[in-house]
Order: C-alpha cells, then sequence, then structure tokens
C-alpha cells in the first residue's frame, strides 16, 4: 500500500484561500449518517408505538454521542487536517466507532436501556480523537497546552463513561447530565486562553454538508413511506399533497438556513462565544432535523391508516394508536424547535433581536394553525401545507437582517 508522506501537525492557516471540505471529511459524514438513521428509525418506531418520553430520551443520548464526536472531529480537521497516512488511519478508527455506535442504538430504546455497545463504540471514536489531540500537541507548540487540555479532558471523561457501566442501574440514570456536562465542559476548558486554528468557511461549509444529508434523510425516509403506501394503494390525492408538502417544507428548511451567511459570520466574529453558540447551538438543529424525518415518516403511518379505516371501516387511532393530530403535533414541535435555534443563533450573530423573534413568533403561529386544522377535522395532508409557511414567513421577511451581516465588521 502506497503511504502519504508525513506532514507537521503545525496548525492550518486560518485565512486559507478556498479551503474546502476534503473526500475523507464527506466519507466521514456518510458514515455518521449510518448512526444518525438508526437513531432516526428508532424514534419513528417509538413515536409510532406512542413510547414519547422513552423515545426522546433514548434519540436525545443517541444523537448526542454521535453529534459530539463528529463536531469535535470537525473542529480539529478543520485546525490540524495532515490529510497523511497516520491521519487517515486514525480517522479510520473513528469511523469504525461510529458504525459499533450505530449496532448499539437500539439499546437506548429498549424498555431497560442498555449501554454497552455504545459506549464501546464512543470509546473507539473518543480514544482516537484523543489521539489525534496528542499528536497535535507534540507538533504544534504555539498550541500544545490547549491541545494537550483536550486530549486530557477527553480522556478522562471516557474514563468515566466506561466506570458508569459498573454502576447500579439507578446511578446510571442519575449519572447523565453531569457526564455530558463534563463533556462539553472540556471544549471550554482547553480553548480557555487560546483558540485553536479553526478555518472559519471550512467549518461553515463543514455543518452546511452535514445539515444537507440530515435533510436528505428526511426526504429519504418519506419517499420510502411513500412508496410503501403506493404499493399498496396506489395514488391518492393525500399521497400527493404528502409528497409535495414534504418537499416544500424540507426545501423551505434549507432556504432558511443557508440564508445565513455562516462562514461570514464565524470569520467577523472569531471568539468564544459565536463560536461555542454555533457549534453547540447545532446539536439541537441537527437533532430537530432527524427528529424529523421521524416525524414525517409518522405522518405518513397516519395517512397510510387513514386510507384503511376508510376501507375498513374501522378507525385509525384503535387500529395502530397513531391519530392526525399526534403526528401534525410532532412534526411541529421538530420544525419549532429548528425555527427557534436558528432565530437564537441569528439574534446573536446579526444584533436583530426583536426583529427576529417578532417573525419567528408569527412563524410559530403558522404551526399552531396546523395543529388547529386538523384538530377541527381538516385532513392531515392538507394541514401539513401550513406548515411551510413558517419557515417561508421567516425567509420573505427577514431578508434584511440577513444580510446586514456582510456589512458588519
Amino acid at each position: 500500500m502506497a503511504t502519504r508522506p508525513t506532514k507537521s501537525m503545525q496548525g492550518r492557516d486560518i485565512h486559507e484561500h478556498h479551503r474546502a471540505a476534503t473526500t475523507l471529511e464527506l466519507f466521514f459524514d456518510l458514515v455518521f449518517v449510518v448512526a444518525i438513521a438508526a437513531a432516526a428509525r428508532e424514534l419513528h418506531h417509538a413515536l409510532t408505538a406512542h413510547h414519547v418520553a422513552q423515545g426522546l430520551l433514548g434519540f436525545a443520548l443517541a444523537f448526542f454521542a454521535i453529534w459530539w464526536a463528529w463536531m469535535n472531529y470537525t473542529w480539529f480537521a478543520s485546525a490540524y487536517d495532515t490529510d497523511d497516512t497516520r491521519y487517515r488511519l486514525t480517522t479510520l478508527v473513528q469511523m469504525f466507532g461510529a458504525l459499533i455506535l450505530a449496532v448499539g442504538i437500539s439499546d437506548l430504546f429498549a424498555d431497560v436501556p442498555q449501554y454497552t455497545i455504545v459506549v464501546v463504540g464512543y470509546a473507539v471514536m473518543r480514544l482516537s480523537m484523543a489521539a489525534q489531540w496528542l499528536r497535535a500537541g507534540r507538533e504544534d507548540l504555539a498550541h500544545r497546552t490547549t491541545c494537550y487540555r483536550y486530549a486530557g479532558g477527553i480522556l478522562l471523561v471516557q474514563a468515566l463513561w466506561i466506570l458508569r457501566l459498573f454502576l447500579p442501574p439507578d446511578w446510571r440514570v442519575a449519572s447523565l447530565v453531569p457526564l455530558i456536562a463534563a463533556e462539553l465542559l472540556v471544549p471550554v476548558f482547553a480553548e480557555h486562553k487560546a483558540l485553536t486554528p479553526w478555518h472559519p468557511h471550512h467549518i461553515a461549509e463543514r455543518y452546511g454538508l452535514l445539515t444537507i444529508i440530515v435533510l436528505g434523510e428526511c426526504i429519504l425516509g418519506v419517499t420510502n413511506a411513500i412508496n410503501n403506501i403506493l404499493q399498496a394503494q396506489g395514488w391518492s390525492l393525500d399521497l400527493f399533497l404528502l409528497g409535495f408538502g414534504v418537499t416544500a417544507l424540507v426545501f423551505a428548511l434549507w432556504w432558511l438556513y443557508f440564508e445565513m451567511p455562516w462562514g461570514e459570520v464565524l470569520a467577523r466574529q472569531r471568539n468564544r462565544s459565536v463560536g461555542f453558540l454555533f457549534g453547540y447551538g447545532h446539536y439541537l438543529i441537527f437533532a430537530s432535523l432527524a427528529g424529523l424525518g421521524a416525524c414525517l415518516e409518522v405522518v405518513a403511518d397516519v395517512v397510510k391508516l387513514g386510507h384503511e379505516a376508510r376501507v375498513s371501516g374501522h378507525g385509525a387511532e384503535v387500529a395502530h394508536g397513531v391519530s392526525p393530530l399526534f403526528g401534525i403535533g410532532a412534526v411541529a414541535i421538530a420544525v419549532a424547535v429548528y425555527l427557534s435555534c436558528i432565530a437564537l443563533m441569528r439574534a446573536r450573530a446579526i444584533d436583530q433581536n426583536s426583529r427576529i423573534f417578532t417573525v419567528l413568533a408569527g412563524a410559530l403561529v403558522f404551526l399552531l394553525a396546523a395543529v388547529a386544522a386538523v384538530a377541527s377535522g381538516i385532513p392531515l395532508a392538507w394541514a401539513l401545507l401550513l406548515t411551510i409557511a413558517s419557515p417561508v414567513l421567516m425567509i420573505g421577511i427577514c431578508p434584511n437582517a440577513l444580510t446586514s451581516a456582510n456589512a458588519r465588521g
């Protein structure tokens, strides 16, 4: 096997022109999408069974592990990607860890959650990440302290995750919040005095690419569900409206996200507060989009059951325990979380607090209207169209607020 020349991890140029995501990073994302899809699939199953609290907890934990490992690698790669053989092979180990984690995700949704496989996969990802930071610490003298703090923090918290497996069941639940908080504090501690040399436009591109991939998961999941309905029942107006509504909604959410010049904002406000807000805030953005995919599949299930109920004369709710109101409510909540996170991040980035929150309030009214429409007896597929108005309103009313970020210095 031909090897690539070893390069020193001196840190990348934060002003490097035309910095773009590498093919390795794109491959890395695709592997993580397997884990994201597994989490969304299990959430869908939990929602259709009305195990809402259990499903949301399992999804939140699974998605945290996925997102946190992805995010740490992404910011490290932005600062220290050498693309040499050692770097690639270490990345391979992290990708393998993601696949192990994906295999164990269903265990988090069980009546008695099991964490062993997930922790093993997480440990593989995190220990290899610590190895990357140790290498950077040895070779980048200017950021040695920061790199070693990262490595030490990751190793310490990972040891605690492993020790948690040996705690009594009640203690395992109680230890979740402190351990998650410890994970989140590692970068805060590591970069307390000096930021790593991450590239703002590269970071924005990496987050944007994962956003597109997760949006694609929404489309894929509903397309599969619609195809199953089509094979069983043939075309109908409700099915057509469902397909159009889902496509238009996801398209509007994509449009809204990329209206914000994230790269320019990060470049002009290169500080800890904006960096951490952007990095951490995307947990809810990514999770809400992945969750939306599961909720849209629930809507597809309801449409299918509605048709079966009309044919058989039995109620869809009795047949499966899923109501149209539950389906549209789940979609509305997922979209509301996404829109709220976008509004909060924009408010902090471009100082348009009052305006953006006023627009957000108007957008949320459309989501409530969709829920009210279903409650009043309007077919679910028709009511879904109302949800599209929420992101469209934010896109249409806030262009000046968005473009003003370009003028900031």
